[in-house]
């Protein structure tokens, strides 16, 4: 997740942003704290009824109707997670407060194969040019297909349902559930945990996202660990595609301080944990309880967070306005059949001529 203070239409990509190898498999923020909750929800759920009123639900289904991609026998489970950077209620006190009206500001496709032993997450840039499908505005008349739409602002303008339509039109892929959580449920969750540390590798100062810190290991709060999450201005080119690796850093720095306060062995902790996370919270209708976030929490058991990998969409820089990216076919077709097939991802489809710097 970014800071980012600008319209929907500022600047995403940069004009010849020298392309560097990058790691194409780590974690992500938004999947481990998805992750923690389901974990904490599968094996304790029934302490938490007091929360249960937390969650708030958006009915998918309904709102997607019939015309939809097929569901295959053998096709895994498809998660879409989204990372609101909304400046409404709690997040008005956060840095880049004053920016109107909420965005998807991260937004994840979690493949989960068929068996359960393993996941993939594909990111998809907030800056790629898409064509979005028919949406229904906020009155309820519908708003025609528009071609050339920066998939950020979706969610802008007709919310997290669109964005799921859009999604399921780009890559075929049929969503079986919903999430969302937002920035201030971000911050409150690394304070529960009592702060991340991470071993800052340069200097990082971005009055955008407010995040000041010098090289060396740092122990973060949740103002700093959002900070941190987001930051763009900080790294790489400065484009939405230069922060991934610290959001990979941050993973695994969060990742290590779980494993050392045993967290989700803790059932006090772990309330902690789901009663924060929930309060910042949305699914689709069927996961809407802590009930069905057990149920579906235990069913990932077998998944280890640690084998999860990462993908980002290959995008390519747009030849008209190289300050947006396109999906680079034929590697982003690749990647979405085998997704939607729930087969082993080739290479091919992980390499992305757009790198960020």
């Amino acid at each position: 997740m970014s800071q980012d203070t600008r319209t929907p239409e500022a600047v995403g990509g940069r004009r010849g942003a020298a392309p560097r190898k990058r790691r194409r498999t780590g974690r992500i923020v938004l999947l481990t704290l998805l992750v923690l909750l389901l974990a904490a929800g599968g094996t304790l759920y029934w302490m938490y009824s007091s929360i249960d009123g937390n969650i708030k639900a958006v009915d998918i289904d309904k709102a997607l109707g019939d015309d939809r991609p097929e569901k295959l026998p053998t096709s895994g489970q498809n998660l879409l997670v989204l990372g609101s950077d909304s400046r409404a209620g709690d997040n008005g006190d956060l840095v880049g407060g004053a920016v109107g009206g909420g965005r998807s500001d991260t937004t994840l496709v979690v493949h989960i194969p068929e068996g359960r032993t393993q996941a993939v997450a594909v990111s998809i840039p907030r800056d790629t040019l898409v064509t979005r499908p028919e949406c229904a505005r906020a009155d309820g008349t519908a708003a025609p297909s528009a071609r050339r739409v920066m998939f950020n602002s979706i969610y802008a303008q007709y919310g997290p349902t669109c964005v799921a339509k859009t999604v399921e039109s780009i890559s075929g892929v049929r969503l079986d559930h919903f999430m969302e959580i937002d920035f201030s449920g971000f911050k409150d969750l690394v304070d529960t945990i009592g702060g991340v540390t991470v071993d800052v590798k340069e200097p990082i100062d971005d009055k955008q996202s407010g995040l000041h810190l010098e090289a060396g290991p740092q122990k973060l709060d949740g103002t700093q660990s959002l900070a941190f999450v987001r930051t763009r201005h900080g790294v790489g080119d400065g484009s939405d595609l230069g922060r991934i690796s610290l959001q990979q850093q941050f993973l695994t720095a969060l990742l290590s301080e779980v494993k050392k306060q045993d967290l989700l062995g803790s059932p006090a902790k772990s309330y902690k944990i789901a009663d924060s996370a929930t309060k910042a919270l949305t699914t689709d209708s069927e996961l809407a309880s802590l009930t069905a976030l057990g149920d579906f929490g235990r069913s990932l058991n077998g998944v280890d967070p640690q084998n999860m990998e990462t993908i980002m969409l290959p995008v390519a820089y747009d030849k008209i306005d190289p300050n947006r990216v396109v999906a680079h076919e034929p590697n982003a077709s690749q990647l979405w059949k085998a997704i939607r097939e729930d087969a082993e991802i080739p290479a091919s489809a992980k390499k992305s001529p757009a790198t960020g710097g």
